[in-house]
């Protein structure tokens, strides 16, 4: 009998034990349990679906590689996946920009590109729209006057000024380095005038000095005379012919074989060329009447009166 009782005290004690053991594990786990803190995490995919997920790990890449996602070569996360999130965080997947993208290509092909290089080469681009002023060049028109003679004799009758015009582009910059000029519009500000050269034949200075006549006929009284009286003739007046006489006085001094020695101009009238004065008589070169009829006919068909054409005279400087 007392053998049973010892058997069942030793039973009691190891039941005792037993218990004990377990509530100390138990205690463990719990506290265990206790220190592992637990944190809600939304994480936002690329496409907009969200999902929160509880967990005890705070490292980007450990939540996302425990939830089995994924990262495509076109994505991204934020906050970065060497990062840690603490409760209530996102962690949001976006995409890559271009630039990311091909720095990211770069850098795993070749691995002795420095940053400094992948940023030189995929810098930002940047546009600026400018406007220039440029200069629009004037053309050169020849324009033949009538004329005889073997020598060409140019003269500028209009000058030439250039115009302008605003041109705007769209420029791209990487670095501040020009690499792309685009043309959006082109406004003319400023039409340019062009340039008139008259191009006229003429007889040379030897040709001229060659066929002046040696010996005329009459005097100046003489061819006044006469041409008074062919103004009368053609219905005009004294002041007319007061106007013919400084008109040719400046022309010719009312000399016969007087020549401007630059255009060849000839005679009394100063007609140009000489030959012009053919259609009144044959004798143009010495005979003061031909002359004087072709110079009258001349400012008839022209002017109309010779007080017209001095008036022409005074304001141009010719007739």
């Amino acid at each position: 009998m007392k053998k049973n009782i010892q058997e069942k005290a030793s039973l009691s004690i190891m039941k005792i034990i037993c218990i004990s053991i377990i509530l100390i594990l138990m205690s463990g786990i719990g506290v265990l349990a206790v220190n592992k803190k637990l944190n809600n995490v939304k994480i936002l995919l690329r496409n907009g679906y969200e999902m929160t997920v509880l967990t005890s790990k705070t490292k980007v890449s450990e939540i996302l590689e425990e939830n089995n996602i994924l990262l495509e070569e076109n994505e991204k996360v934020v906050p970065g996946v060497d990062e840690e999130v603490e409760d209530n965080q996102t962690i949001e997947i976006k995409d890559k920009s271009e630039r990311e993208i091909q720095i990211s290509k770069v850098s795993e092909e070749t691995i002795e590109t420095s940053l400094e290089d992948l940023l030189d080469t995929y810098a930002p681009i940047t546009e600026k729209i400018v406007v220039e002023q440029v200069a629009i060049p004037f053309e050169t028109i020849t324009k033949e006057a009538t004329g005889t003679g073997d020598e060409t004799r140019n003269k500028v009758i209009q000058n030439g000024q250039e115009g302008l015009k605003e041109i705007t582009y769209k420029i791209k910059y990487q670095k501040d380095v020009e690499i792309e000029k685009t043309v959006l519009s082109e406004v003319v500000v400023k039409e340019p005038v062009n340039k008139i050269v008259q191009v006229q034949k003429i007889t040379s200075r030897a040709a001229v000095e060659r066929d002046i006549p040696t010996s005329v006929s009459g005097t100046v009284a003489d061819y006044q005379a006469y041409a008074k009286q062919r103004c009368y003739d053609y219905g005009w007046s004294d002041y007319d012919f007061n106007c013919l006489v400084k008109l040719w006085n400046r022309e010719s001094g009312w000399r016969v074989t007087a020549c401007n020695r630059s255009s060849g101009a000839y005679g009394i009238p100063q007609a140009l060329p000489a030959s012009k004065m053919a259609s009144a008589g044959p004798e143009y070169r010495t005979n003061y009447m031909t002359q004087i009829n072709w110079g009258l006919s001349y400012i008839s068909g022209r002017y109309g009166s010779p007080s017209s054409a001095w008036n022409h005279s005074q304001s141009k400087g010719w007739y």
